[in-house]
């Protein structure tokens, strides 16, 4: 009975670490042998696996350094083997690319198609980067407007794990637009809208033309120009739902599909003028105004509108003015209010006048003809009279004065010529610069017959 009841006590006294689960034996590697490396560092190999001696072995490791091993492009295989405590590593490096050419490209030069690879000579060959370079080239080709182009990589062996690489292309024929489709367009014909575009179906007397060639970068500028029809002619709450592409079975032609929405046509509102320019008659800018409340709205007209206010605002003797203009579009109404706000601008002043290339004259003779001088605040009236001035002299034809204002950071400029009556010609153009000033040059270059 003692006996009995000593065994039952020394049971539940035992002590719980005794009782518990086994512990897990973790073994570390020990060393990692590396097969098959030729051109890369076993070193190298064993950094890019992520894994060194005094590593507990398991699975999630081996696998990850197996990823990471791939991930590098260098290898065309890897495998991984545990020898007890000894991680084996085997890899099969991709070759190396002696050259790469090109064959049946007839329509577009290795100088087009080379620059758009990834892969170069003497640069580690990848089944990604090779499929990633055949979408480039069938894009360069897509582009030119061959969506039938055909391209496969062809690999050579050669020694030394290296190989050559040829691109086999078939070019295939020019895909046309057998058919444009316009969807929604109510006031306007399709026969209309397809005079608008440039894209144009295909025919057999445009073989000279390249207008019915599929070109992506084209419809898009196709859709600028629907837009601009309709803003030109009222209708203010155009847009192109959108536009389709969709390529024939045999991928020798498109159809082309627009969808529209036309919307309501607009008339012109109220037509305001405001300035905060000192002197400045509101009423005789208005008058001169190429558009008047009622009529059909254009946004042609807007922008006519502007360059007639900014040259009568430039001959009213104001250089430092620009106008804005601001929309209201009232849609209930279908009316657009017009507002031109007239501010100040930035000034701009001469700095200096140049005259170059003068062989029929002493150049004061033609500087007392320019009524500006350095220092003087830039005017359009003066830059008029100079070329009135100077055409006086019979020493010119005709004098065309064009305004052509080019702005870069903090520069801008505008050239005029004026051809000579004597076989010579003269070249005149001012150019200014923000704040500081304005560059008038005067240039005759002669031309011998």
């Amino acid at each position: 009975m003692f006996s009995f009841l000593f065994l039952f006590l020394s049971l539940i006294f035992i002590p719980s670490d005794l009782v518990s689960s086994p512990r897990v034996f973790e073994l570390k590697i020990t060393k990692i042998e590396v097969q098959g490396a030729k051109r890369i560092e076993e070193e190298t190999i064993r950094t890019y696996s992520g894994i060194q001696s005094g590593d507990v072995i398991s699975a999630p490791k081996l696998d990850s350094a197996l990823k990471s091993l791939f991930g590098t492009g260098l290898f065309a295989d890897v495998s991984i083997e545990q020898a007890g405590s000894k991680i084996i590593v085997k890899v099969v490096e991709n070759p190396v690319i002696n050259r790469i050419e090109f064959e049946g490209n007839r329509q577009l030069e290795e100088t087009s198609l080379r620059p758009e690879l990834q892969l170069k000579p003497r640069v580690v060959y990848t089944r990604t980067k090779i499929q990633e370079d055949v979408e480039r080239l069938i894009n360069i080709y897509r582009r030119s407007g061959r969506f039938g182009v055909s391209i496969q990589p062809k690999v050579i062996k050669l020694s030394q794990n290296r190989v050559d690489l040829v691109f086999e292309i078939e070019e295939g024929e020019l895909t046309k637009i057998r058919r444009i489709f316009f969807v929604g367009n109510r006031v306007y014909s399709s026969s209309d809208l397809k005079s608008v575009i440039q894209t144009k179906e295909s025919a057999w007397y445009r073989f000279l033309a390249s207008d019915d060639n599929y070109d992506p970068d084209r419809l898009s500028y196709d859709r600028g120009l629907l837009r601009k029809f309709y803003l030109e002619k009222g209708y203010a709450d155009f847009q192109i739902r959108s536009a389709i592409a969709e390529l024939a079975p045999d991928k020798k032609s498109f159809f082309i599909t627009f969808i529209l929405d036309e919307g309501k046509r607009y008339k012109f509102g109220k037509i305001i003028i405001n300035s905060s320019v000192k002197g400045l008659l509101k009423d005789r800018l208005k008058q001169n105004l190429p558009i008047s409340s009622g009529d059909v709205y254009s946004s042609a007209l807007v922008d006519k509108s502007l360059t007639v206010l900014a040259d009568l605002i430039k001959e009213s003797g104001f250089a430092f003015v620009e106008v804005r203009p601001g929309i209201q579009r009232l849609r209930d109404s279908r009316v657009i209010d017009l507002t031109f706000n007239i501010i100040e601008g930035k000034k701009a002043y001469v700095e200096r006048i140049e005259i170059s290339g003068n062989t029929r004259t002493i150049d004061p003779v033609i500087r007392r003809e320019v009524p500006l001088v350095e220092g003087d605040a830039f005017n359009i009236n003066s830059l008029k009279s100079a070329r009135r001035n100077i055409r006086g002299l019979g020493f010119f034809k005709s004098v065309d004065l064009q305004t052509k204002v080019e702005v870069l950071l903090i520069k801008q400029g505008s050239i005029s010529k004026c051809k000579s009556n004597r076989q010579e010609s003269c070249l005149w153009g001012q150019a200014f610069h923000l704040p500081m000033g304005l560059l008038l040059m005067l240039e005759s270059v002669k031309e011998i017959y």
